[in-house]
């Protein structure tokens, strides 16, 4: 049986939705009847459109119109500015400091109708739009609210339909929540004058060296002019460009009866002025310890955000001094007999071809620390920061060497170890060494010479290993750790005597911080440059403070002070101190480690503390048998007279409170009843004087001597 052919099955129809109407448009010729249903089908594609534009334009928040980062000024003690950190190059300002005359110009290049029309003008939509069809010609139709919008919200740079609807829409909501006044405020702060400059207030200094409200009607139609092409109208790249697009501007505003034909041409007239293009910035050690301590202090949003006011601690003349005293004398180091490493001069040769080198010559860093509060006067990481930003005074670890011994001494005076008491300068031999894990350790002096019982203070004077390893000993090497850590040092896990000679790193700044504790009555503060941060209003958003530690007792940190000015009196270590000139107490210890890698002296007096340390990034010896009574003293010196002669100084340290004893001139113990010999008075803090008497001499028993340690302790010094 043969198949029926079935006609094709009719869709079914909405019977419900509008009926007459439907049926009215059924009865209509079929142009006007599929003109109607597209007119629909457009309505409701721009109305899903409009919706999801307004839904992705209320994803922006119109407050980030007004965050404008600025950058963060940076001022020395003095409140003079020193440098720029974060943010954009600008600088807010109220619309009312903006000349008139450059509010008109801006109106008559960039958008003529902005106080008429809602943020979007679909006439130059359309021109723009016919004139891209007519000839292919791009023509800008961005009202100042669209560019706005723009700017400030990134929308992105690449031309699409999807991008320009996004603009429009958030043009719209920055029309309904701000007053026009209000839009052209943020306008003329927010925009890119080229090389760098946001903002008319930055643009008016950096082109004419004024601030924007004392522009001249020249010099406004000139920056009017950069606004359109920041590269091709810039006056430092070509003047008579730039001078062109000035011009230009005051056609514009004649055109639009903004400004009469004949003040057009007086203006034209002008030969305007325009400063040299400035000097990128260079970077700095202050600005490069800011910049390090900044984020410490505050969140990054906050440090990227810019706009501060940031008073630093660095007393200018103090600084210039420092960075000339390390330059000067790590080239006088470069001249001496022996140095047989890379010149500075020959690497800046190779710089030049080869800009992401490492140095290789010798470097040198300084920082000096204002004893009673922590403040950082001065620092200094290095010896050019074009070759090289990394800060040694601040994050290089190097070996500590000589210049730890002072604390191993204090640690000892903690004790009960007295200046005079007698120590023995001899070799270590097994077995005195007990409170380290290598009893077999024996160091030898520098020069490989004894000298049997010798004064505490004077071997520490003479910066003698054999007298620093028993005075260690004497402590013990627990007590030594201790004291480390409160100074500054950090925890020392080691547990090998070597500890006593300075085998631990520690960085330069680290390392003045601690030595400010001796003449400071045994208080450490904590180091910082950073005194107080106001945002752009003046607020306060953050002061440091002093924030201090008993690092030792004040008797301790007295002695050992006094011990230190030995170390630069005649005789001392660092005897060239007595003779540079310097006024009051002065105290310091120079430091070099192992295979002369490392050169230190870290000093003060009264007010300040100064160290300085010599040596290569690569460690490796600087020259053979060159100490850092050699090396780094100089740059100290240097630096210290300066700090003198700007007032730093003092007549005496910190004193705790002080009792005159008689010490027996035999063991250099605090007299008793039995010490016949000769007696020597001398004024020592109460705090450390010991409660027993000279244990050498005695006319009682061992077991009855008030403290049954101290012969063993003794022992462990004087055999």
């Amino acid at each position: 049986m043969p198949r029926t052919k079935t006609s094709p099955k009719a869709p079914k129809r909405i019977s419900w939705l509008l009926p007459r109407l439907r049926a009215r448009i059924a009865a209509w010729p079929w142009f006007w009847r599929w003109l109607a249903r597209l007119s629909v089908a457009c309505a409701l594609l721009g109305a899903t459109t409009h919706l999801i534009l307004g839904y992705i334009a209320g994803k922006y928040d119109l407050a980030d119109l007004n965050r404008m980062p600025e950058r963060s000024i940076v001022y020395d003690n003095q409140g003079r500015e020193i440098g720029r950190l974060h943010g954009e190059n600008r600088i807010v300002v109220r619309l009312s400091e903006v000349p008139k005359f450059f509010q008109e110009a801006l109106l008559a290049r960039e958008d003529n109708g902005f106080y008429d029309h809602g943020g979007i003008s679909w006439r130059g939509i359309a021109r723009a739009a016919f004139r891209r069809v007519a000839d292919g010609a791009r023509q800008g139709a961005s009202t100042i609210t669209m560019q706005l919008a723009n700017n400030s919200f990134r929308l992105g740079k690449r031309e699409s339909l999807f991008r320009k609807l996004v603009e429009i829409a958030l043009t719209r909501r920055i029309e309904s929540n701000f007053e026009k006044d209000q839009i052209l405020e943020m306008y003329v702060n927010r925009i890119f004058f080229g090389t760098g400059f946001y903002g008319i207030e930055r643009a008016a200094q950096a082109y004419f060296g004024k601030c924007s409200r004392d522009m001249s009607p020249d010099e406004c139609a000139l920056l009017v002019a950069i606004i359109r092409g920041p590269n091709k109208f810039s006056p430092f790249r070509n003047y008579e460009v730039a001078i062109s697009g000035r011009n230009m501007v005051l056609d514009r505003m004649v055109f639009f009866k903004r400004l009469s034909a004949e003040e057009a041409e007086r203006i034209k007239n002008i030969k305007t002025k325009v400063l040299p293009q400035p000097k990128a910035p260079r970077e700095s050690w202050v600005m490069d310890s800011v910049g390090r301590e900044l984020t410490r202090i505050l969140d990054s949003e906050d440090v990227d955000e810019g706009g501060l006011k940031i008073f630093t601690t660095l007393d200018p003349a103090l600084q210039k001094h420092a960075e000339q005293a390390v330059i000067k004398e790590m080239a006088a180091i470069e001249r001496k007999s022996g140095y047989e490493h890379p010149l500075m001069s020959q690497f800046d040769e190779r710089h030049k071809r080869e800009p992401a080198a490492e140095p290789d010559y010798l470097q040198g860093a300084a920082v000096v620390i204002d004893n009673a509060t922590g403040a950082i006067l001065s620092t200094v990481g290095g010896r050019n920061i074009d070759h090289s930003s990394f800060n040694r005074a601040a994050l290089s670890k190097r070996q500590a060497g000589s210049t730890f011994k002072p604390f191993v001494f204090a640690a000892a005076v903690e004790r009960g170890l007295l200046p005079g008491t007698l120590v023995n300068d001899g070799p270590i031999k097994l077995g005195d060494i007990t409170s380290a894990s290598d009893p077999e350790y024996s160091p030898v002096n520098s020069d490989k010479s004894f000298n049997g019982l010798q004064r505490a203070d004077w071997g520490l004077a003479k910066s003698r290993n054999t007298v620093a390893v028993r005075a260690g000993e004497f402590a013990g090497l627990e007590a030594v750790k201790d004291i480390a850590a409160r100074v500054g040092f950090g925890e020392i896990k080691s547990d090998s005597a070597q500890l006593y000679l300075g085998n631990t790193g520690i960085t330069l700044e680290a390392l003045t911080s601690a030595f400010s504790s001796f003449p400071n009555a045994g208080v450490r503060c904590r180091p910082f440059l950073i005194d107080r941060i106001e945002d752009n209003t003046g607020v306060l958003v953050f002061r440091s403070g002093v924030m201090d530690t008993e690092a030792m007792r004040p008797g301790a940190a007295w002695v050992t002070a006094k011990m230190l000015e030995r170390v630069c009196a005649p005789g001392g270590m660092a005897s060239e101190v007595a003779t540079a000139g310097l006024s009051g107490p002065v105290g310091g210890k120079t430091g070099t480690a192992e295979d002369y890698r490392d050169a230190w002296f870290v000093g003060f007096n009264p007010r300040i503390t100064c160290g300085v340390w010599v040596g290569l990034d690569d460690p490796e010896r600087i020259i053979h048998r060159d100490y850092g009574s050699r090396l780094a003293l100089p740059v100290w010196i240097g630096i210290m007279r300066r700090a003198q002669s700007l007032g730093y100084r003092g007549s005496e340290w910190a004193r705790p409170a002080l009792r005159e004893v008689e010490i027996c001139g035999a063991s250099g113990w605090v007299a008793g009843p039995a010490c016949r010999g000769v007696r020597i008075r001398e004024t020592l803090p109460e705090d450390i004087i010991p409660a027993g008497s000279c244990p050498v001499h005695t006319l009682v028993q061992p077991d009855s001597i008030p403290d049954p340690t101290l012969p063993d302790r003794l022992r462990k010094v004087a055999r």
